[in-house]
């Protein structure tokens, strides 16, 4: 495919604090929106995908982030992608979504919030995700060398859709990144 997409994809990311939705003609933007608010996931993600579909309704496939990310944001860009592309007899692909984060560096660290005083990240060199991704603390990821990015050492990052594209050429991950343990516990196993 030579690193461009020849399809109309719709991509789709839950996995932060941003409901974000695209539309891509091959490499060419057609749409591009997002929606912040933490909780708002499944109300922001049908709308703006009737906004897409409003400018071209012949999709190919879904691009869709598969976290790390907090459970029920992530769960319902997954679950939406899913049911989009089974509803339309459509692929869809699944990228992690700290890979979509946009940084100029060679050796760097991307973060976003993962709540509860925790960070989702993962280590990059020269473009490649190398470690990660993982959750931790942000005092424990602070004393590596690298150029860190995102939560908690600069302003918010967010996935780039061009770049979740750009990615989903190279790898489909078809499970989730749910790095924590659940909050929900059996009461068998409640102590």
């Amino acid at each position: 495919m030579g690193g461009v997409h020849p399809l109309n994809s719709l991509v789709i990311d839950t996995s932060t604090t941003r409901t974000s939705c695209a539309l891509f003609a091959g490499s060419e933007l057609l749409f591009e929106s997002h929606h912040d608010g933490a909780t708002e996931h499944a109300e922001a993600l049908p709308k703006l995908v009737a906004e897409a579909l409003k400018i071209e309704r012949s999709i190919a496939q879904v691009v869709v982030g598969m976290g790390p990310g907090p459970f029920t944001g992530l769960r319902v860009g997954i679950v939406f992608a899913q049911t989009f592309a089974t509803a339309r007899n459509i692929p869809w692909v699944g990228v992690c979504s700290l890979d979509g984060i946009d940084i100029d560096a060679e050796n760097y660290l991307v973060a976003t919030d993962a709540r509860r005083k925790e960070i989702y990240w993962a280590r990059y060199q020269n473009g490649k995700r190398v470690e990660g991704p993982s959750v931790g603390n942000l005092e424990d990821i602070a004393t590596s060398s690298e150029k860190k990015f995102g939560f908690g050492f600069t302003e918010s990052l967010f996935p780039s859709p061009h770049l979740l594209l750009a990615k989903s050429l190279a790898i489909n991950i078809r499970e989730p990144f749910y790095l924590r343990k659940p909050d929900a516990v059996p009461t068998s196993e409640r102590s």
